[in-house]
């Protein structure tokens, strides 16, 4: 049963960040993940702010440089099909294509894609955890199958968005709105690690809402994809993942940017990876040793060693359905 709560619908961005300042007021987009936190007394909220009602939110459009602007209510479903998407910017039409369900897809936003909470389930069940505020991370001596193998530091959730992983290899940017007025912040550098602070996951402040994710132009000679290992076809978060965005030039690659899903607290980007693939083909040769190059310095947990092999056969995979 959900708990009771006051619930506000403003009709400007200004009337939403001044509602979702207020102590225990949370963001309603899609509401897919809030309805689950809440059912399960993961958090409360004395008062629900629904976004559904801001245009401001809503929308994809070209940029003056060619890129594109995507609103922070934009449903994985209209990403996923949005054929420009598809063409210029694929890892995220495949990321979006490649969340939870039709019916999830149809109702997530992206904006919520981003700010989703963990899907550990000590963090989602009745543990005091090391992320709400107590001593532990039971992952630690407990079941860790779907726990991170970079990046833990006393926390070891995984980041379960599949469009996070997208954004931080092609570069796109949040639009913030808040308090204090707008803010640019990089998707990359959108979230936190165990180590900075690990009560949280976003660098959003109280009263901060993403209002839009800006996409820079499609690279030169590009070349994307988004690469999600799970369990079963369908709802799963990501065992482990990869996203890519390169640029070819004579057959080479001329840049790369290689981020893995479903393995760390935040989207992992793998610069050793991406110096393997610098100025080379796209060989078997060249995909083993990024493969090898993406899993080094992981630190598996007593249950969830197999993440290695299957990162390094998503990366390898990837790397040659793009040659």
């Amino acid at each position: 049963m959900l708990p009771s709560f006051r619930y506000v619908r403003p009709r400007t961005v200004a009337e939403a960040v001044k509602a979702l300042s207020e102590p225990g007021a949370r963001a309603h987009a899609g509401g897919t993940d809030l309805v689950g936190c809440l059912r399960d007394e993961v958090f409360d909220a004395k008062a629900v702010v629904s976004l559904s009602g801001l245009a401001e939110l809503k929308g994809i459009s070209a940029t003056k440089d060619r890129g594109l602007r995507l609103g922070a209510l934009t449903t994985l479903a209209e990403i996923a099909r949005h054929a420009e998407i598809a063409k210029d910017w694929p890892a995220l039409a495949q990321g979006a294509a490649a969340a939870a369900s039709p019916q999830l897809r149809n109702q997530g936003t992206l904006g919520g894609n981003l700010c989703q909470r963990p899907r550990c389930w000590y963090f989602r069940g009745d543990f005091a955890c090391a992320r709400k505020g107590g001593e532990p991370c039971y992952a630690v001596e407990g079941e860790n199958t779907y726990h991170a193998i970079f990046g833990g530091s006393g926390c070891y959730i995984v980041h379960p968005s599949d469009t996070a992983s997208p954004l931080v290899a092609l570069q796109a940017t949040a639009r913030i709105a808040g308090p204090k007025g707008t803010r640019s912040v990089p998707v990359e550098k959108l979230f936190v690690l165990p180590a900075v602070d690990h009560t949280r996951e976003t660098v959003l402040e109280p009263g901060e809402v993403i209002t839009e994710i800006l996409l820079p132009p499609p690279l030169a000679g590009g070349k994307g994809l988004y690469k999600k290992v799970r369990a079963r076809g369908a709802w799963d978060f990501a065992l482990g993942g990869v996203a890519l965005a390169l640029s070819m030039k004579d057959g080479k690659v001329w840049s790369a940017r290689v981020v893995l899903s479903g393995v760390a607290p935040i989207p992992w980007r793998v610069p050793e990876v991406e110096k393997v693939l610098a100025g080379r083909a796209l060989d078997a040769k060249t995909a083993a040793e990024a493969a090898e190059a993406a899993v080094k310095g992981a630190e598996p947990m007593s249950g969830n060693d197999y993440k290695i092999p299957l990162v390094k056969g998503a990366v390898e995979e990837a790397l040659l359905s793009l040659a």
